[in-house]
């Protein structure tokens, strides 16, 4: 091989799944800038660029095959003078395949369809993908590349097939979804896949939100002997540029390389993209939550800030005859603090009108949790009225502790349009809001300190009707991300009254769970896309 030097861009992007057109123009934008000011000869677009990911029963639609066309007939017209790869459906005959083309001056120098369907946690590409069974080798300036599409790099022998067609640098588009520590093991699936072919791999990952998924960018550059050269920001978009130079066969690669964000950093940033993306792909003005005076809707309205903007956000309080002096004391404060534009709206005589009107038909019965879920149901209509008249997206502020074990209210605290906080842990959740203080302090100190209530009786704590969160967090864990049965948990030292009854509870509140709003996924196995399970069932591993 000839000594020779090329300038590789991954255009790390945020897409918007549908929105071909849009996702074409910005190919094309794009590219001219890798090219002119960038100075590139080739320049990588995200796994499905032009529909976005996961496009999911959009690909069955007859009439996006034909916009995806015409949108590659316009890149073709459009971009000359570099190399570029773009992903986008393929439909040939009565199959679908997730493709990329190379092309350059209009000419496709190759095309690859994905070999490896994943079929597990969050994707279903089998319901919609056939598979590829080639490798497709191109050369850009005398270099023979290799495409590969996400999965295929996490699976033995996809480097090795395109070093025996005759490759000497794999090129990896993804559309890598986000969860804690994923970023580690990429890396580590990268170096074993570089070892196994001997070439070095660039891995380019969507970045954005979309729904629950949040895609968190981090593309990478390994060489052959799987040392990272280059990392790309997590989390921002970027024209991340490489340096390869080749003399006597050998490759070198140079290119910047940003730290990895400690875990509280990345889990926060992962749910600002999730909100921002949420609400402005959805068109949304902006962002209205009820502000309780609780360690999570604190964290919320900070999340909630950072994402949209103080401009954009408004907090309501609803105080009830059961909220203590300082929850109104430490909700004001904190909206003070992030310039938050706040109203206080006590849910009093709405409360009154419905226990007054449904006197006569709870004659003789005692109190008990249906009062308490008249008070949360007040302030979700409250909030609900607020959406629909201002068009702002109505946050919940309930995290996963909550959600697993039903303690939440159907039609109250859970009325909303986004849950940030669906897989956010309550103990990690005051994590969070340490890390967010230690930017700035936002969150009052009492906010940390005191037992978590919801505030819907006298002196009511959560304890009262859940274990301790540093107890209940673990358990279900080892339950709901890790599929551990009860005795197993027991068998890792927890009480066992206490791993049964918090089992139960999360088996029988799935119908809950179904009725939730989306929520940002941030953990292996989240509620939602990747933990399905039936809402009637007689199925039990309680003995």
């Amino acid at each position: 091989m000839a000594a020779g030097l090329l300038r590789i861009v991954l255009a790390q992007l945020n897409l918007l799944v549908g929105d071909i057109s849009g996702n074409a123009r910005r190919v094309i934008d794009n590219a001219a800038r890798a090219r002119d000011e960038l100075k590139a000869d080739l320049v990588l677009f995200p796994e499905l660029t032009l529909t976005s990911y996961p496009p999911e029963d959009l690909v069955l639609r007859p009439g996006l095959h034909h916009q995806v066309a015409a949108a590659l007939a316009l890149i073709r017209r459009e971009v000359k003078g570099i190399t570029l790869v773009v992903g986008h459906p393929e439909k040939d005959g009565a199959d679908i395949y997730n493709g990329c083309t190379a092309l350059r001056d209009g000419e496709a120098l190759a095309r690859y369809r994905k070999q490896h369907l994943p079929n597990y946690s969050v994707f279903d590409e089998k319901r919609y993908f056939a598979p590829g069974h080639s490798a497709a080798v191109f050369d850009v300036k005398g270099l023979p590349c290799a495409l590969s599409i996400c999965e295929d790099i996490w699976q033995r022998g996809t480097v090795a097939q395109a070093r025996a067609a005759g490759a000497r640098l794999m090129l990896n588009i993804n559309a890598s979804p986000y969860h804690i520590g994923k970023a580690h093991t990429r890396e580590a699936i990268l170096r074993d896949a570089a070892r196994e072919g001997d070439m070095p791999v660039m891995y380019l990952n969507l970045v954005g939100g979309q729904d629950e998924l949040v895609f968190d960018g981090a593309s990478t550059v390994v060489d052959a002997q799987g040392t990272v050269v280059s990392r790309a920001p997590d989390f921002r978009e970027c024209l991340h540029v490489v340096g390869l130079s080749t003399n006597d066969g050998k490759i070198d690669l140079r290119g910047e390389r940003q730290p990895h964000l400690t875990p509280e950093a990345s889990v926060y940033e992962a749910l600002i993209l999730g909100v921002r993306d949420y609400a402005r792909k959805n068109g949304f003005k902006g962002a209205v939550l009820g502000l309780s005076g609780g360690i999570d809707s604190a964290l919320t309205l900070a999340i909630a800030v950072d994402a949209l903007g103080a401009d954009q956000v408004e907090a309501v309080l609803m105080p009830s005859r059961y909220t203590a002096a300082m929850s109104n004391e430490d909700e004001r404060a904190q909206a003070e603090a992030l310039g938050v534009k706040y109203h206080v709206l006590p849910i009093e005589r709405a409360f009154t009108a419905f226990t007054d009107t449904l006197a006569p038909l709870f004659a003789g019965l005692p109190a008990d949790a249906t009062e308490e879920n008249i008070q949360a149901r007040c302030r979700g209509v409250l909030l609900m009225a607020l959406s629909n008249k201002t068009g702002r997206l109505v946050l919940t502020t309930g995290n996963k502790s909550e959600m697993a074990v039903g303690y939440a209210t159907l039609y109250g605290d859970m009325a909303g349009g986004f849950a940030p906080l669906k897989d956010v842990p309550k103990t990690l959740v005051y994590r969070l809001a340490a890390y967010r203080n230690g930017l700035s302090a936002v969150i009052p100190r009492r906010v940390f300190e005191r037992p978590p209530s919801a505030e819907l009786r006298a002196d009511q704590k959560d304890e009262d009707s859940l274990p301790p969160y540093p107890v209940l967090d673990p358990i279900l864990e080892r339950y709901i991300e890790n599929d551990e049965t009860p005795e197993q948990i027991i068998a890792a030292g927890f009480e066992p009254e206490t791993v049964r009854r918090v089992t139960r509870m999360v088996d029988r509140n799935e119908y809950k769970r179904r009725q939730a709003a989306p929520g940002v996924r941030i953990s292996r196995r989240a509620f939602g896309r990747d933990r399905r399970y039936p809402i009637t069932s007689a199925y039990t591993e309680i003995t």
